[in-house]
């Protein structure tokens, strides 16, 4: 758990971003089958120096390992940073230099 695929590319002043989150999403009902706890992604941020450029807050229903796509303003070289919270308290932390 905890893997990202990033991609950040720039063209004419707009980054065009893909973000890919390996996590099982484990919604209630799934867990309830299973005898364990439920477990999914409640908070996305992406951040260029200290600006976001992207907040999500989800629920249950965001797929499975789920690919969020974005775009934002921010100059090549700059660096993206991905943090994700779940249910379980986790929070992951990742970046990607902007081609």
């Amino acid at each position: 758990m905890g893997n990202m695929k990033i991609k950040a590319k720039e063209k004419d002043g707009v980054v065009k971003a893909q973000v890919q989150i390996k996590h099982e999403m484990m919604t209630y009902n799934a867990a309830k089958k299973k005898g364990i706890e439920a477990n999914f992604i409640t908070s996305v941020v992406a951040k260029v120096g200290d600006k976001i450029v992207y907040e999500l807050s989800s629920s249950q229903f965001l797929s499975k390992n789920p690919i969020l796509k974005f775009k934002f303003l921010a100059k090549k070289g700059e660096i993206l940073q991905i943090a994700w919270t779940d249910m379980s308290g986790n929070v992951v932390k990742e970046s990607k230099k902007i081609k």
